[in-house]
């Protein structure tokens, strides 16, 4: 296993390699996943009890609000748990063609709605969560331990040799149980407690970039009443930027009902009275979405969230640290939710895991994989990073632009005046913010000859209700 470490099994002095998973998260499961194909057993320990069903859960904040699966993320779903995608549309989970599914407005202006070039899946994060578990946790060499806290790590600054557990609600004047493990991964999300673990074992804790727009955002489930969404498009979607700082959407769900999400930026955040909700959508630049609101059914009340910065822990760094233990998920690298990357960025995260396991040519150092882990969540963090550097009031350590963006800036903006017009710059576009293509791509010659010689296209003038008829 890593570093080539070994860990005590149930009888000590046990050959028997053993990895733990510290959370239960997306990134928990398919770490674990990949953990199976080298290890005698992998343990994932979740503060939850896992629900029966496709039930948010307290241990997702976030779990009732929009997400979005990019396509990036469905192909390493595919490799990772096969034939996961078609499971997922075979529950039911909305697959919406970007652009001609969605009404779309950024910067400005309306995005045409041309032939799809890719495509999301807007499903329920509980329903999305159940189907990765279900899948994991029926590999035997996989076992789930819920209702269970981790609260520190065992070994030294040198090598970890396990963690700390306490079941949750319990005494906190119990002595913590010790699981030894060879191998132990943070995924414990937004909320990680590293650092304190680290510092606990005389090791040096990562530093951290930190980029805060101060965005919230609520959410509520209603049911469309009309008709009108879903005959016409299947979403609706306004986009926040520094010229204007609201967003608000309409995305399906599996049960035919639609989850409406507003934001605002830090002191005007969306409220979660039932009434202030609707009227905070008037503030966004177009009323359509206000109107939908007033004629839909509400199901659920609004719920808010605020947590929402962007956050890198630099593991790549030289430091004192101990061999035998990694972060991966959120708790590596977490972004603001608008941007709808952090289960795509789970998801290629566990296929970089698997590839630096399996790689033959290279020993499985800690300090290698770990780099691999944060270059999974390279370009992620570049497009949600450069666009929050540029929001009013954004705050952090990170919030300088680099020389290279700077540099690279005045090619961008560019490309986002022309990309919702321009089917071959959309296209483009698209691929880079699905994760599907490097930024690159943005640079490729047809993409290049447009944005530098070809006008500002055409773009529809009002909210365009139908998509474009081929030819």
């Amino acid at each position: 296993m890593l570093d080539g470490a070994r860990g005590e099994g149930p009888a000590r002095g046990a050959a028997e390699r053993h990895a733990v998973v510290v959370g239960g998260s997306i990134a928990g499961l398919l770490t674990a996943r990949v953990l199976a194909r080298h290890a005698d057993r992998v343990t994932v320990v979740e503060r939850d009890r896992f629900p029966d069903g496709a039930e948010p859960r307290p241990g997702v904040p976030q779990g009732r609000h929009a997400h979005v699966l990019l396509e990036g993320g469905q192909r390493a779903l595919d490799e990772l748990l096969p034939g996961f995608t078609a499971e997922l549309a075979a529950a039911g989970a909305p697959r919406v063609g970007m652009p001609a599914d969605m009404v779309q407005w950024q910067s400005g202006r309306w995005v045409r709605r041309t032939a799809p070039t890719s495509h999301l899946y807007t499903g329920s994060r509980a329903q999305l969560e159940h189907l990765v578990r279900a899948r994991v946790l029926a590999d035997p060499a996989v076992t789930a331990v819920t209702g269970a806290e981790a609260v520190g790590l065992t070994g030294d600054a040198r090598r970890v040799t396990g963690v700390l557990l306490r079941e949750r609600g319990g005494s906190g004047g119990a002595e913590p149980e010790r699981l030894a493990a060879g191998l132990v991964v943070d995924a414990s999300g937004r909320g990680t407690r590293a650092a304190q673990w680290l510092r606990a074992l005389g090791a040096e804790p990562p530093a951290e970039e930190t980029i805060d727009t101060g965005l919230a955002y609520a959410s509520r489930v209603y049911r469309d009443r009309g008709g009108h969404l879903g005959t016409h498009a299947q979403a609706y979607y306004v986009l926040p930027g520094p010229d204007q700082v609201y967003a608000g959407g309409v995305l399906p769900l599996e049960d035919g009902r639609h989850l409406v999400v507003l934001s605002g930026l830090r002191g005007d955040e969306p409220p979660t009275d039932e009434e202030a909700f609707t009227a905070f959508a008037a503030r966004l630049p177009h009323p359509f979405i206000h109107d939908w609101l007033r004629e839909a059914v509400p199901e659920t009340p609004p719920y808010g969230f605020r947590r929402t910065a962007n956050v890198r822990r630099r593991y790549d760094l030289p430091g004192r640290r101990p061999a035998g233990f990694l972060a991966t998920g959120d708790a590596l690298c977490t972004f603001n939710p608008v941007y709808g990357q952090g289960m795509a960025v789970a998801a290629l995260g566990a296929l970089a895991l698997r590839e630096a396991l399996d790689d033959p040519r290279r020993a499985a150092t800690t300090r290698r994989v770990q780099r691999a882990l944060l270059e999974a969540s390279r370009q992620a963090w570049d497009i949600s990073a450069g666009a929050d550097r540029r929001m009013p009031g954004a705050l952090g350590t990170a919030v300088a632009t680099p020389a290279a963006d700077r540099a690279a800036g005045w090619y961008l903006d560019r490309v986002q005046r022309r990309y919702q017009g321009d089917p071959v710059v959309g296209r483009a576009f698209r691929s880079v913010l699905t994760l599907t293509a490097p930024v690159s791509a943005l640079f490729a010659p047809a993409v290049a000859r447009a944005v530098l010689f070809g006008p500002e296209p055409a773009t529809p003038q009002g909210p365009p209700l139908r998509a474009e008829t081929a030819g």
